[in-house]
């Protein structure tokens, strides 16, 4: 078998409490060792020099949107996304359908070398266009039989349900859509994982004239411990941070009954936001890119609709090049400190993902998922979508990684360059 020694590097597998100076030798699809100042087991070894950068577990992402070819304009390309841009496993939010999710397994999950999950839509039409039909998203396009059987004949690849929890929803239909979702979490007994923030613009007539303040605690009052609340640092309201500025009364509550936080950085990300829910000491779980069709650069396929209420309020309009790592460099921007940044893309997104016991550290004997990242040092300018910008003095980025012992280099196009301050 091929060997592979990465020396020298930073690691951090907060699941195995091991922070600092180690090498880690790969032997052909698993990890074979983990200490300080390993030797080549022999000639044939390739030694790789990680000095000054952070070797870590493989990063899972746990918000991508990959149904490519199949969600319009939506949907991504799973490598570029994943490992073209160090990221060995990816979970799909609501890409796929009880309908649509054999055609999700056979031409994206099986042909990806990146590992691909599935958080199953509970919508029997999917992410279609990011949802840019409203009208197939009511009460009546859900099928909770058809949903949790699909989710039980597929338990390899259906990790969770996604739903919706924005004001355009609550505008049109109340509860129903909601209550429906969280039926289908408990009869499949899997997590589901709610979007707070805006979808769609609000009805220009019909509306029932919710007060977005009161969507988060009647939302988490059907919720399960285990289920995920997504967007926490959303510009949006009806959400976690209410219309005065403060963090909502149930937030805290909903952490004590068991709830986990992803934050899904991608349009909705507000420094201004985040610096509340963090004072507040409020501190997310997990972290995923929440990248799509709408806020990257990727060019849209022809026949797709050339507007989206995504992009109307992203001030990038479209032309946005952001990833995985440089969510994780904003994190770091905010104060959030390394360790707990690299444990929302490692061990705690595995535990979203149901895979504590395969992926997110570097387990000796395991499978050889490793994400390694150059730590760089001096004077940045990052900015969100509602044009705020930040200076960092740290900047992430993705060097290469390897997926089941197998190297890839981090060369998607969709890689940010970093601006300086």
């Amino acid at each position: 078998m091929n060997q592979v020694l990465l020396k020298g590097g930073h690691v951090i597998d907060p699941a195995a409490g091991r922070d600092g100076i180690f090498d880690v030798l790969i032997n052909g699809t698993t990890i074979a060792a983990v200490d300080r100042d390993l030797a080549p087991a022999d000639a044939a070894t390739q030694v790789v020099d990680c000095r000054g950068k952070l070797v870590l577990p493989g990063l899972i992402d746990t918000h991508g949107h990959i149904y490519q070819g199949v969600t319009g304009r939506f949907g991504l390309n799973a490598d570029m996304c994943g490992v073209h841009s160090g990221v060995t496993t990816l979970v799909d939010q609501g890409g796929a359908s009880c309908i649509t999710l054999p055609g999700f397994r056979r031409y994206v999950v099986e042909p990806s070398k990146t590992r691909v999950l599935s958080y199953l839509s509970a919508y029997l039409v999917g992410g279609l266009e990011g949802h840019y039909y409203p009208e197939l998203y009511r009460p009546e396009c859900l099928d909770v039989e058809a949903t949790v059987s699909a989710a039980r004949s597929n338990p390899d690849l259906v990790r969770g349900l996604k739903a919706h929890a924005e004001i355009g929803g609550f505008e049109r239909w109340g509860l129903e859509v909601m209550r429906l979702a969280a039926q289908i979490g408990r009869e499949a007994a899997l997590p589901v994982y709610i979007h707070f923030g805006q979808l769609w613009p609000k009805p220009e007539s019909g509306g029932r004239g919710v007060d977005p303040d009161s969507i988060f605690n009647q939302v988490v009052d059907m919720l399960k411990p285990g289920d995920i609340l997504a967007h926490p640092f959303s510009k949006h309201p009806g959400g976690f941070v209410e219309l005065d500025g403060s963090v909502h009364p149930m937030v805290k509550e909903a952490i004590a009954r068991g709830l986990k936080i992803d934050v899904g950085h991608g349009s909705h990300f507000s420094f201004r936001t985040a610096r509340i829910v963090l004072d507040a000491g409020v501190l997310p779980d997990t972290l995923g890119a929440d990248m799509h069709g709408y806020n990257t650069i990727v060019p849209p396929p022809p026949g797709t609709p050339s507007w989206h209420p995504d992009e109307s309020t992203h001030i990038f309009k479209g032309n946005e090049r952001f990833s995985l790592v440089s969510a994780m460099s904003s994190m770091l921007a905010l104060g959030i400190p390394l360790a707990h940044v690299v444990a929302m893309v490692t061990s705690n997104a595995a535990r979203l993902a149901r895979m504590e016991d395969e992926i997110g550290s570097l387990r000796i004997g395991g499978v050889a998922d490793v994400s390694v990242l150059d730590d760089l040092r001096g004077r940045w300018a990052l900015h969100d979508n509602e044009g705020t910008q930040v200076i960092t003095d740290r900047m992430l980025r993705p060097a290469f990684c390897y997926r089941n012992g197998e190297r890839f280099d981090a060369d998607a196009a969709i890689l940010p360059t970093a601006k300086a301050a």
